[in-house]
């Protein structure tokens, strides 16, 4: 018994265009035609239809099908692969699931980062804004440590002093907020947040830098900036006080923040 491009592609839940395709690139073998021009199908081309269906379902690129008639070894390593893809989706989607479970719940914040909706309250929209950007530059572990350190209000009231500071701060108040913060930024304080970034970040440190610094600039007042970068040379000079200039870099290697 024989069939058409039309009969073999319905038997092996296929397409009359795939079927054709294959025969372009090699993968199915040109059957036999009867006088008339008309291809005629046996069960060896159906047999071949249901294992590329069967191999491209399961992931396998129609670029390494023929491949996997040349040895075990090179199967071996296609699937390998396909596995190592897979085992990636699944933790993503996982990771999806578990993201979407927490901001089903009452109350949760869309505008932090997950695992953050615990101190969403306490963060103005600033902050909140400050920290999203943070989860897309900074490592997991970097950002668990900027959460602990939220959740622990190390100091509340330096907190908001920082955040209700006015545009128009004297220098006097400028340096006091400054010198209150500077521990929080020490490196070598057992409190200090050491920001990482992440591996997929695009030229990484330098790129982080230059993000968070146009981020403070645009979600801060002048006054805020200042301070940090105050802040910042007096935790680099082991708590002297800085000269002031207003034309110094924003501190990206600092955290930023206060807490």
């Amino acid at each position: 018994m024989t069939w058409s491009t039309r009969e073999i592609a319905e038997l092996s839940g296929s397409t009359v265009k795939a079927v054709r395709y294959y025969h372009e690139i090699g993968l199915l073998d040109e059957p036999d035609r009867e006088p008339n021009g008309y291809k005629r199908y046996e069960v060896h081309h159906l047999t071949r239809l249901l294992q590329i269906k069967r191999l491209t379902g399961l992931g396998v690129p129609l670029a390494q099908v023929a491949a996997m008639e040349t040895g075990t070894d090179g199967r071996a390593s296609i699937f390998r692969t396909i596995d190592a893809e897979l085992e990636a989706t699944v933790e993503r989607l996982q990771n999806i699931r578990q993201e979407l479970a927490v901001l089903s719940r009452p109350g949760a914040s869309l505008d932090v980062p997950t695992g953050f909706g615990g101190v969403a309250e306490h963060l103005r929209d600033n902050d909140r804004a400050l920290i999203m950007i943070y989860s897309q530059l900074f490592s997991d572990e970097s950002m668990d440590a900027v959460r602990r350190t939220l959740e622990a209000h190390p100091n509340p009231e330096l907190d908001e002093e920082f955040r209700d500071l006015p545009e128009d701060a004297d220098e006097t108040t400028r340096q006091a907020v400054a010198e209150q913060i500077a521990p929080f930024i020490d490196a070598t304080a057992d409190h200090a947040v050491t920001l990482e970034p992440k591996d997929s970040t695009p030229h990484r440190a330098e790129a982080a830098r230059s993000a968070v610094g146009h981020a403070l600039h645009a979600l801060y007042n002048r006054a805020q900036v200042d301070v940090l970068r105050r802040a910042n040379l007096i935790s680099k000079a082991g708590g002297a006080r800085p000269a002031r200039d207003r034309h110094d870099p924003v501190p990206i290697e600092s955290d930023g923040h206060p807490s």
